[in-house]
């Protein structure tokens, strides 16, 4: 990331503060719906990014300065909470195979069609919108379920590994996933080199990869993070079948939709290696089936939220993105 956002609010400006060295952080409270909230996950976004690829001009040191852990570890338990009481998981999941329960989460979606939408009728515009959207996660593609990896032993991580594997591109830095998002951004007249830009980005939109990341750098939360990487890959394909779709119908030519028609055919694969391998593994080895059915559905119903905003934007003639001139305190939480 090449330079800090704009402030949204009181997180943002107490944690700009102090990523920037004019003060220390102070303690903070949450009152806002943790779950959309524009102020609250542009902090806890510059929070994870400090372990990422970090922040250009701010210092590493801060990626463990245990100030901004307490900041981070508020704006947390606020989302977690507010996940915790908006999403319903059986506390005792059925004996059948963890695999089948997944698809059950999966049945039931009743989210907002985001991907039909710019099958059929999207603009050239809101694909570029969809792009900035996705960009939040896919300029780091894989990099939150990465940290995973070490979290788990034997079925489950060798599942994992494999899955990750062909997300990097099985060594070829251009087959990277992350790559070839890129390389799309750039035919449709995006920059990614930059990284997202962030001051345009609702809460909605980053509170997925949040959602993520938070799972990726909790150990107790590892079952939660496969759950989600699950149902990530059960419900990849049509989606990405019908975002290539669209760009075709919008005249762009096939380096332009590769990124979505290589998740066709990798997702296919990823699907069964993840609900079974790992997935199925976890919850036999660990006993973790609840948390691996929670993370799958708070992953569901985070991107609903979402696609709602998403789409209802479209709909109504708006764009689905913040105005780089708002003067932006949270979006309205989408009931």
């Amino acid at each position: 990331m090449d330079r800090l956002p704009p402030a949204r609010g009181p997180l943002t400006e107490t944690l700009l503060a102090q990523l920037s060295g004019e003060s220390d952080v102070d303690p903070v409270t949450v009152e806002v719906d943790a779950r959309t909230d524009d102020d609250l996950h542009l902090a806890l976004y510059l929070c994870y990014q400090l372990h990422y690829g970090g922040i250009a001009g701010v210092s590493d040191d801060f990626e463990w300065d245990p100030a901004v852990l307490a900041f981070r570890n508020v704006l947390e338990a606020a989302f977690e909470n507010a996940l915790l009481a908006d999403v319903e998981v059986d506390p005792k999941p059925d004996a059948r195979p963890m695999v089948d329960q997944l698809r059950d989460i999966v049945r039931a979606d009743r989210s907002p069609a985001v991907a039909m939408h710019l099958q059929r009728t999207a603009s050239v515009d809101q694909f570029r919108e969809f792009m900035v959207h996705r960009s939040a996660y896919h300029l780091k593609e894989a990099d939150p379920f990465t940290w995973l990896i070490p979290r788990l032993g034997g079925r489950s991580k060798a599942a994992l590994v494999q899955i990750q594997a062909d997300e990097y591109g099985g060594g070829d830095a251009a087959w990277m996933h992350s790559t070839l998002f890129a390389r799309t951004m750039t035919a449709l007249g995006l920059d990614p080199a930059s990284g997202p830009p962030l001051e345009r980005v609702p809460g909605t939109t980053l509170a997925i990869t949040n959602l993520l990341s938070m799972f990726g750098l909790h150990r107790r939360l590892r079952g939660q993070s496969a759950g989600a990487l699950a149902l990530f890959e059960m419900t990849s394909c049509i989606p990405n079948r019908r975002y290539g779709d669209g760009m075709r119908r919008l005249g762009f030519d096939a380096d332009a939709t590769r990124f979505f028609d290589e998740h066709v055919e990798a997702d296919a694969v990823h699907e069964a290696v993840a609900a079974t391998d790992l997935a199925g593994a976890l919850a036999e080895d660990e006993d973790l089936a609840w948390e691996i059915l929670f993370g799958a559905h708070a992953l569901q119903a985070t991107e609903g939220l979402a696609g709602a905003q998403q789409l209802d934007a479209w709909k109504s003639g708006r764009s689905s993105l913040l105005s780089p001139s708002r003067p932006a305190r949270h979006l309205a939480a989408i009931p």
